[in-house]
């Protein structure tokens, strides 16, 4: 392409970059007829050298302006961006598109600051070789010079300057700055040194100047040799790759021959060049002949060659999709089939996101994603005819979201009730939304909503609707204030020796109770003595003194925007609410348990026995027979301890047992006493009771006989008085007192006839209330009165 902006000077080569019209940067070399550089043969000798110029660009005109010396041109023409041949185009537009306007001599214009390659800008070495960028510079004298690889700075050094070029350390061993000419050398350069090399000049005034070279480093191409994979082609195979290897050596480019026509990537071809290799797609049997691959470098090239041999191409195609449904679900395995008639048979491809993703008539998506889904489009080459045909199918693909849908409640500024609904994962996102609370608000994957807390809202349960098209699904949650409940406590003591007592209130609530807490009637914050735990819960007391515990009573309060409940706790010093003794079947061991009261201090137990020594463990060592009156501390228990294991006794004889139990170093009250030996008799206390009780029997015995015989006297007194019929004499008393008492010893049991003067007689008359039963009167035989 040629441009003209005169008959006697011509630009040979207008490089421009940026947009046109707009900003152009351009690069001129010209040619003066009769002159192998650029020269000027108006205002100026035409021997004189140019030594700088300056394109300068206001709207469609042009100013050309050269630096000769002291003296300088410029020129203004018009420059119009249409190609055009160098001759028969010039002659036949010129009269319409171009023209020399005008011709003028400027004194003391403005000359710039140039720097330019003396030689080619693309440079290539080999490796190990002594290479160097060579350049010039005009324009101005002694200017700072700066050569950068990349964006990073390797030299610098000010142009006659006595000092030595400052250069990067990793550099120094390789590159030298030629001093006269600002060119940059390598010695021995390696092959890691390829990239871009840009030279900068800078002088006060002027604009920055610069040039970039391009330096490739090369090997030698060394042993180059083709192999194949498959070793055996047939027809109709998949794939036949060509792939070569070298000894040693970098090429530039990679060129690939079947039957010595040049490969291109096609559908039938892939060349891989950074696998070094050449991919037959579905060969067939025209295929078969000798492939080639030619690699070259400046320096050296290489060919290696192998002949293969091939054994092997529409109308409508057919498409079909197995198994047939509307939508896909991922992680779905399906096959989408491609055929139509011809021959040879018609090589296959199948074209996704515009990208070849198959080379066969079949494909097949196992665990298909939703990124899979979309237009699929098979392609049928006739390779002998070059004819080819292609179809598309839509392929939708959906994923269910992950799990079911979640809800939730929680509590905002402890006034509002925000209720969540989440079903995460899908494609699309499921819609969801509370048709309870509203019927206008929906969101996608996650949606909340906020609304007033109100009772009517305690105990609810509100519904969460997930719509997705593979399923529709639900949730429910349902919000409520606290419950009643009862706090936990353990006690434990930490590494500094303080009792630590862990009060724990939790009820269930939804959303989840705030837990706000309060010594008397102050509330508790955190500090040396009092802790809470980050989610309220939990209050931490610390003392050294367990009577310390005992100054306050702690209350808790669970409160979410529904209601609230709270609970009183007093603590209480250490102390056993229950125990028992189980022994076993030999009386050997026994196993004593006990019970701590919930709000119980305790840190500890001490187990205690009197009685004799235990035996020693091999059971051969003496028995003592002593038995110690005092209580001894056999064992020692954490406070999280409610049982114990005692070994080794003797059940020929008696032991007694206790549990002690201890807020550090304070003890509590001792639980019961716990007796085993032979016998289990009554207990020193029991026999002491039943020892003060007998007198007091034999008293009680006494009183109760006296009692009854006085009770029996005033009866008798009562059946002699004359409220009875008066019965006719009788002679003796001897005679009438053995028939009475013959008839009570002939009826036995048998009742005297009852007194009916007596029932006769109103309540007014009796003096007392008669007795159920009035026994007759005592008889004594062979006795006279």
């Amino acid at each position: 392409m040629c441009y003209f902006i005169s008959k006697q000077i011509q630009i040979k080569r207008l490089l421009c970059k940026g947009r046109k019209g707009r900003g152009l940067t351009c690069t001129i070399e010209l040619v003066q007829v009769g002159y192998s550089r650029a020269w000027l043969t108006a205002g100026a000798s035409a021997d004189t050298e140019v030594t700088a110029l300056g394109l300068y660009q206001d709207g469609f005109v042009f100013r050309l302006c050269f630096c000769t010396g002291n003296t300088n041109v410029c020129y203004f023409f018009f420059f119009f961006k249409q190609k055009m041949p160098c001759v028969k185009e010039f002659k036949r537009l010129s009269s319409f598109f171009l023209a020399i306007l005008s011709f003028f001599t400027f004194q003391g214009a403005r000359c710039e600051l140039l720097v330019f390659p003396a030689g080619p800008s693309l440079v290539n070495a080999l490796a190990g070789e002594n290479v160097t960028l060579a350049v010039s510079f005009s324009g101005a004298s002694d200017p700072v010079v700066s050569w950068f690889k990349g964006v990073l700075s390797i030299v610098v050094w000010t142009i006659n300057s006595s000092a030595d070029p400052s250069v990067a350390a990793i550099f120094s061993s390789v590159i030298k700055l030629e001093k006269q000419s600002a060119s940059l050398t390598f010695f021995n350069v390696p092959l890691n040194y390829t990239g871009d090399y840009t030279i900068e000049m800078v002088k006060p005034g002027m604009r920055k100047a610069s040039t970039t070279f391009t330096l490739k480093i090369f090997e030698y191409i060394q042993s180059l040799t083709l192999s194949s994979q498959p070793g055996l082609i047939k027809e109709g195979t998949e794939n036949f790759t060509l792939q070569h290897s070298m000894l040693q050596g970098v090429f530039e480019q990679q060129i690939w021959f079947f039957n010595g026509i040049e490969i291109k990537n096609s559908s039938h071809y892939l060349v891989k060049t950074q696998a070094n290799s050449l991919v037959i797609l579905r060969p067939n049997q025209n295929d078969t002949g000798e492939y080639a691959v030619l690699l070259t470098n400046p320096f050296r090239n290489a060919t290696a060659s192998q002949n293969v041999s091939v054994r092997y191409g529409p109308d409508e195609p057919t498409l079909e999709v197995h198994p047939i449904q509307s939508f896909y679900l991922a992680g779905d395995s399906l096959n989408l089939s491609c055929q139509a008639n011809g021959f040879p048979q018609p090589v296959a491809e199948w074209v996704f996101g515009g990208k070849i993703i198959s080379q066969k008539g079949v494909l097949n998506l196992a665990n298909v994603q939703t990124s899979q889904g979309g237009v699929y489009t098979c392609r049928l080459v006739n390779e002998d005819t070059k004819e080819s045909r292609q179809k598309n199918m839509n392929l939708t693909v959906y994923e269910r979201p992950v799990g079911n849908p979640e809800c939730l409640v929680q509590s905002v500024n402890a006034i509002n009730l925000q209720y969540h609904c989440g079903w995460v994962g899908g494609t699309p996102q499921a819609q969801l939304s509370f048709p309870e609370l509203s019927n206008s608000s929906s969101g996608a994957g996650n949606f909340s909503l906020t609304v007033n807390a109100s009772d009517s809202l305690n105990g609810k349960t509100i519904q969460c609707m997930a719509e997705h098209p593979v399923e529709q699904n639900k949730c429910n949650i349902t919000a409520s204030s606290p419950v009643a409940f009862l706090p936990i406590m353990r006690t434990t003591v930490d590494s500094g020796g303080k009792i630590v007592v862990t009060i724990c209130c939790f009820s269930k609530a939804s959303p989840k109770a705030v837990v706000s807490w309060f010594s008397g009637n102050e509330t508790v914050i955190n500090g040396s003595i009092y802790q809470i735990s980050s989610n309220t819960s939990q209050l931490m007391i610390r003392h050294y003194n367990v009577s310390n515990f005992l100054l306050q009573n702690y209350t808790c309060t669970c409160r979410n925007p529904l209601g609230s409940k709270k609970r009183e706790i007093q603590l209480q010093g250490p102390s056993i609410s229950d125990s028992s003794l189980f022994p076993n079947q030999n009386g050997t061991i026994v196993t004593l348990t006990w019970e701590v009261p919930s709000m119980s201090v305790v840190t500890g137990f001490d187990i205690q026995m009197k009685g004799p020594d235990l035996l020693s463990k091999n059971r051969n060592g003496p028995l003592t027979k002593s038995s110690s009156n005092v209580y001894r501390t056999i064992q020692q228990k954490p406070g999280s301890a409610r049982s114990t294991d005692i070994f080794f006794l003797d059940p020929k004889l008696t032991y007694w047992f206790q549990v002690i139990p201890k807020a550090r170093m304070t003890n509590g009250e001792p639980s019961k006493i716990h007796r085993i030996g032979p016998g289990e008799g009554l207990s020193g206390p029991a026999i002491a009771g039943i020892a003060a009780g007998i007198p007091c029997s034999l008293l009680f015995l006494l009183l109760l006989i006296g009692l009854i015989y006085l009770g029996v006297y005033c009866i008798r007194n009562r059946s002699h008085q004359p409220r009875y019929p008066v019965p006719r004499p009788v002679d003796k008393v001897k005679n009438s007192q053995p028939n009475i008492t013959a008839n009570n010893m002939l009826k036995g049991a048998l009742k005297s006839p009852p007194d009916y003067n007596r029932l006769q007689k109103t309540l007014s008359e009796k003096s007392v209330s008669l007795p159920a039963f009035i026994p007759p009167p005592p008889t004594r035989l062979a006795t006279t009165v």
